[in-house]
């Protein structure tokens, strides 16, 4: 059976056979001679990384300082949420535009962009129109909907496996008891958008935590960005609908801004070094 680790674009491929050359030529220890006489490479995918993945890690960090500076902007210029306008809508959905330029760039300079990376950017697009329809209260249920694109879309990235059933158990308590609670102070039409949008937001956290592998050799940082940007965008939900449903909370606009900016931040950096398209190659209907 094929390796999963093994990187899957033609870029990936030559420089791995580059590196592997390079070894044999040195006698590295990663190569083993066999029974027959021939040599055989032990890839060490640990060792691949880190003599070629140096440039692109040191690239990442450059590519998230507009992310930064918009996400300092909206919180220096501090526009007051009574006063909507579209200049108020462009400061506050600016952070989620650049990590979509951030996705598009980190793509481009790998030169390929797999089915997750387009679903996490598609995600990103309709968390920005749902910011834009949060400035106005009137819209708010039109920035339910946009939100609840957008999780779908992050949920289809994640994909369906492995199911873990027990973590789902978890978040459905988790999203039943936060219903449960806003219930009673919930009136048409969203005494049934919340629990839809509940539901949503839960699968996306438990799909998301699913895909983390504490094990040694299926651990992998990505997936554990998104699963903790899943679970901080989690947060700042829920914390924007006890603020807005049930009682005032004090300093609720900068911990939901603040916890979102970091999710979704997160979400958008677990798509570095995705060689597998999770969205196609995790989902349950995939035909074998």
């Amino acid at each position: 059976m094929a390796n999963q680790n093994c990187p899957r674009s033609t870029q990936q491929a030559a420089l791995l056979l580059l590196y592997n050359a390079k070894r044999l030529r040195k006698g590295d220890d990663g190569w083993q001679r066999r029974g027959n006489g021939t040599q055989a490479a032990v890839i060490d995918s640990a060792h691949f990384s880190e003599v070629y993945g140096k440039p692109r890690v040191k690239s990442i960090g450059p590519k998230l300082i507009p992310f930064l500076n918009t996400v300092c902007i909206y919180f220096i210029l501090w526009l007051p949420s009574s006063e909507p306008s579209w200049f108020s809508a462009l400061i506050k959905c600016l952070p989620i535009l650049s990590l979509g330029i951030f996705l598009l760039a980190y793509s481009v300079s790998i030169g390929a962009m797999n089915s997750y990376s387009k679903r996490i950017l598609l995600g990103l697009l309709f968390s920005a129109g749902g910011d834009v329809c949060l400035i106005w209260p009137q819209f708010f249920l039109h920035g339910m909907v946009m939100f609840g694109i957008a999780h779908l879309l992050y949920i289809t990235a994640f994909g369906m496996r492995p199911l873990k059933l027990k973590i789902f158990l978890v978040f459905a308590l988790l999203g039943g008891t936060l219903y449960f609670i806003m219930h009673p102070y919930l009136q048409e039409p969203f005494l049934y958008t919340v629990g839809i949008y509940t539901a949503l937001i839960c699968i996306m956290g438990w799909r998301a935590l699913a895909r983390v592998k504490l094990s040694s050799y299926g651990w992998s940082w990505t997936r554990a960005y998104s699963a903790i940007g899943a679970i901080t965008f989690m947060v700042s939900d829920c914390t924007l609908a006890v603020d807005r449903f049930c009682m005032p909370l004090p300093y609720a606009r900068a911990i939901v801004m603040g916890t979102y900016y970091t999710a979704q931040m997160l979400i958008a950096l677990s798509i570095i070094d995705t060689s597998t398209d999770y969205g196609d190659d995790n989902l349950l209907w995939k035909k074998k």
